[in-house]
């Protein structure tokens, strides 16, 4: 986090920017680099760190709301306003919500015994390069399709290797199910929901041959909907490494060179939580 001093300079030279550098982001506008603000983590096998620098910023993260869908039979989020404008001199809300409600981060402790929680997991790991697998194509013929090891290697042969310390996303243009909250759950006559997910055997490509930090979906599950095992949940964060789910926007960026960055939650214990995520590009 940037000392009170550099957020001010920087609010000050966001509103100079506007004129002076157009689309050049804020970031290289202040030279804001990894000893300030944030950095492209060192790959878990080591190496240097190196400036952030951006042209624009997208947000992959779904505005929460009441209507947002749930996994079935999780509670949907609330908010009531505890305090106005109108009774005094703040206005405050009460949000109720589940932790992996809405764009939300999965710690270790959702699925393993003894896992790592959201406030003990590596702040390095928040920021890192991102691979976005497209398998958009397949899902609009296939709800229960997964991005497979095959999927990993020949976005490899376009885009060149997976580096170590990526975080890896797929884009199964499941968003566009969003309008309809039942449609995208998609559950089925016996409430087993059907949507993309990751194949087992391609999470344990991407964690033990590729390193990576973590794994996103723009679906509800890192799994296919409907798995019973929930190997992909096992294989990553048994690994200790986080995913992240219900991801946004994903077709904005592009397949690599991008750089995210996890605003995680940090609440003692926790097996998750509500994130936002932003894409530096």
């Amino acid at each position: 986090m940037c000392s009170p001093t550099v957020l001010d300079r920087v609010y000050r030279e966001i509103q100079d920017s506007r004129s002076r550098f157009g689309r050049r982001s804020f970031l290289a506008a202040v030279g804001v680099t990894a000893a300030g603000l944030a950095a492209t983590p060192a790959a878990r096998a080591g190496g240097n760190t190196t400036p952030v620098r951006a042209d624009a910023v997208i947000d992959l993260t779904h505005t929460l709301t009441p209507q947002f869908p749930v996994w079935p039979g999780n509670e949907q989020f609330t908010m009531r306003p505890v305090a106005t404008l109108d009774t005094g001199r703040f206005a405050v809300n009460e949000m109720s919500l589940w932790e992996h409600t809405g764009t939300h981060l999965d710690a270790p402790a959702h699925i393993v015994r003894g896992g790592a929680t959201v406030e003990a997991l590596p702040v390095r790991d928040f920021v890192a390069p991102l691979a976005v697998v497209d398998i958009a194509g397949k899902a609009a013929q296939d709800d229960d399709s997964v991005v497979t090891v095959a999927d990993v290697r020949a976005w490899e042969q376009q885009h060149g290797p997976i580096p170590p310390g990526a975080f890896v996303a797929m884009h199964s243009g499941w968003e566009a199910r969003l309008a309809d909250p039942a449609r995208f759950v998609n559950a089925d006559a016996l409430r087993i929901p059907h949507a993309p997910g990751f194949d087992r055997d391609a999470v344990r490509m991407l964690v033990h041959e590729r390193n990576v930090v973590g794994l996103g979906v723009d679906t509800l599950s890192l799994d296919r909907a409907s798995s019973s095992d929930f190997g992909a949940h096992v294989e990553l964060l048994g690994a200790g490494r986080y995913g992240i789910e219900a991801m946004a926007n994903l077709a904005a960026v592009p397949p690599r060179g991008a750089t995210v960055v996890v605003g995680a939650p940090k609440h003692v214990g926790g097996t998750g939580g509500p994130c936002r995520v932003l894409a530096l590009v």
